[in-house]
Order: C-alpha cells, then sequence, then structure tokens
C-alpha cells in the first residue's frame, strides 16, 4: 500500500497501486518513455504532461528549461486537457491487458527475412493484399511517427480516423488508406518464414507467421495535458522545421 512520506509525497512501490485519485503524471524523458508511461495510464482515466529529456519531443514538448513556468501554470489551472484516440489490439491477447498504444501497431517482416503478405479486412470485407516489409496501423497522434517515416499522412489529432500505411510495398500503385476510425480493422499474416514481429508502440514481439490479428478504436482515451494553446501547429512547425527555409 503506498505510504506518506514528508507529509506531501505518496510513493508507488508498483504501477498496481496507482488509482484515480492522482490528478496527473509528470513524465521527464522523450516519447517513447511518454508512450510506455500513457499505456498504464489511460485505463485510469490519468492526464500526463511531458518534459522533454529526450531528442524530437512530439509528445513531450515542455522544454527541460521551461519546467519551472510549466508547473506554475498546471498550478494556476492554465492547462487544457486533449483526449487522444488509442488503438486496441483486440486478437490475439499477445500484449495481455496492455493492449492499447497512442502511436500505432505495426506488423514487420523479421530480421532480413522476404517480405511478406498482409491481407487487409476492414469490417470483414477484403479490401487488399499487401506484398511488403510491414504494414502500420496508426491512430491521428501517430501520423507523425514511424507513419510518416514509411510515406503516410499527417492527420490532426483531433480527427476521428485509422491509418493505414504500407512499409516498402512491392505494389507501386499501393498507397496509404485513412479510414473512420469506428471501423474495425483484420489484418492476415503470411510468408515464407516461421515468424514475423509485431509491436504495439514501445512494446514488441515475434509471433508465427500464420497469425490473424483484429484492431479497433479502444474505449480508452490519453489524457495530454497541454499548457500551450493550440499548439499543434506550432509543433509541426518546430520539429519538422517547417518555414525554416532561408527565402521565407
Amino acid at each position: 500500500m503506498p505510504s506518506l512520506c514528508n507529509d506531501n509525497i505518496i510513493p508507488y512501490k508498483n504501477l498496481a497501486l496507482i488509482n484515480n485519485k492522482i490528478d496527473m503524471l509528470i513524465v521527464i524523458g522523450g516519447d517513447g518513455t511518454f508512450l510506455e508511461s500513457i499505456q498504464y495510464l489511460a485505463k485510469n482515466n490519468i492526464p500526463i504532461v511531458g518534459i522533454n529529456s529526450g531528442r524530437l519531443g512530439f509528445l513531450a514538448n515542455i522544454k527541460i528549461s521551461e519546467t519551472e513556468k510549466a508547473i506554475k501554470k498546471i498550478l494556476q489551472g492554465k492547462y487544457t486537457i486533449e483526449p487522444r484516440t488509442m488503438l486496441e489490439l483486440s486478437e490475439p491477447e499477445i500484449f495481455e491487458s496492455n493492449n492499447i498504444a497512442l502511436n500505432d501497431f505495426t506488423v514487420h517482416k523479421l530480421d532480413i527475412s522476404s517480405m511478406i503478405s498482409i491481407d487487409l479486412y476492414i469490417n470483414n470485407l477484403h479490401v487488399n493484399t499487401y506484398w511488403a516489409d510491414g504494414l502500420i496501423v496508426s491512430t491521428p497522434t501517430g501520423s507523425t511517427a514511424y507513419s510518416l517515416s514509411a510515406g503516410g499522412p499527417i492527420i490532426h489529432p483531433q480527427a476521428n480516423t485509422l491509418i493505414i500505411t504500407p512499409i516498402a510495398a512491392h505494389n507501386l500503385n499501393v498507397r496509404p488508406l485513412i479510414i473512420p476510425d469506428k471501423m474495425k480493422i483484420t489484418l492476415k499474416v503470411s510468408g515464407r518464414t516461421d515468424k514475423c514481429l509485431i509491436s504495439l508502440d514501445s512494446r514488441f514481439k515475434a509471433v508465427p507467421i500464420n497469425t490473424t490479428f483484429k484492431l479497433k478504436k479502444s474505449k480508452h482515451l490519453a489524457k495530454i495535458l497541454n499548457i500551450y494553446p493550440n499548439n499543434y501547429f506550432n509543433t509541426l512547425k518546430n520539429k519538422l522545421l517547417w518555414g525554416a527555409d532561408k527565402r521565407n
């Protein structure tokens, strides 16, 4: 059980003890630390704020040098809480209770093996068969992560969509696909090797190649605390260096 320390600090021995009595969690680290933390908090409905000690900082977007100013704003109530769509791997139960992701789910060939085949079904209707190195199913928040590096579009976090992005597809006419987030996605994987690699944000595992994955929008929402109103477009400009051309 948690015990009081110096009257104001409550230590927790493990994540299972965290409950809804916590007002928010302040995470110091990069986006990877932020993603790893949020998988444990989303189901508890606890807001999270990130202080960036990493490199890029799309999610943990408060600079270390601004920590004191940020905490003062939070204590003064000068912040907003942005709900973000999360993705759920409903079948199979590979990651047990931590089956949700803020950014994306990815299925990928293992090591340097030959490409894999992925049949995509949306609401049980066959849409396409991808011959590729892999496939990414991303939330709008994750559109600026792995999906973007694979040629996917940038989607505003408040858009009610999911993005399906192939990785190094063998067909030149294959492009990323944007669908409403109410739709359910099924991926059937096959190939010449015994296993493929899957990831759910920061978690990954090798699984048998002939596995079927079912994905849907999670009933849980990530709650990201933001001290900068209307910050998303400023984040794009700062992190992607938009407008940094000397001709501007």
